[in-house]
This record gives structure tokens, sequence and C-alpha cells, in this order.
């Protein structure tokens, strides 16, 4: 059986690069299938001293994967993989 990704966008409020990046990863992961979604960096103490100055921080399976931007290519290519 193959392992399905998902996907996690630590995001805030207010934030324009994290409306876009929400927008790419609605697309991306409706196109594969692939569940994902937002965490509000403020909302968590870790997360915000985690995170905080990177949002938007994309996640896959718990891990980072990327922020600031969506690489959609990369990002493709890392869902493709088990």
């Amino acid at each position: 059986m193959r392992h399905m990704h998902e996907v996690t966008v630590v995001s805030r409020q207010e934030c324009s690069l994290c409306d876009v990046a929400v927008e790419e990863i609605e697309r991306i992961c409706g196109e594969l299938g692939v569940p994902w979604s937002v965490i509000d960096v403020d909302g968590d103490t870790e997360l915000r001293a985690e995170y905080g100055d990177l949002v938007p921080v994309i996640l896959i399976d718990g891990k980072q994967h990327g922020y600031w931007r969506v690489e959609e290519d990369r990002l493709r290519s890392a869902l493709a993989e088990l």
C-alpha cells in the first residue's frame, strides 16, 4: 500500500505570502489528492518560536520542506516519493 503524504502550511493572519502559499497548496494538493491543512503559527508558542520568522512554512509529514514560497516542482517531486 502506498503511503499518503500530508502537507501542512504553517501560516499567520494578515500575511500575504501565507495567503498565496495556501492557495498554491490547495491547488497542488487538490490535483494530487493529498490531504493538507493550515496551522496558525501565532496560536502555538512552540510553533511561533520555531517558525515565526519563516512563515509561510510548508511541512510534509511534519518535516520542514520549505518556507516563504511554494516551489511547485520540488513539492510535486517530494509528494511523488514513497
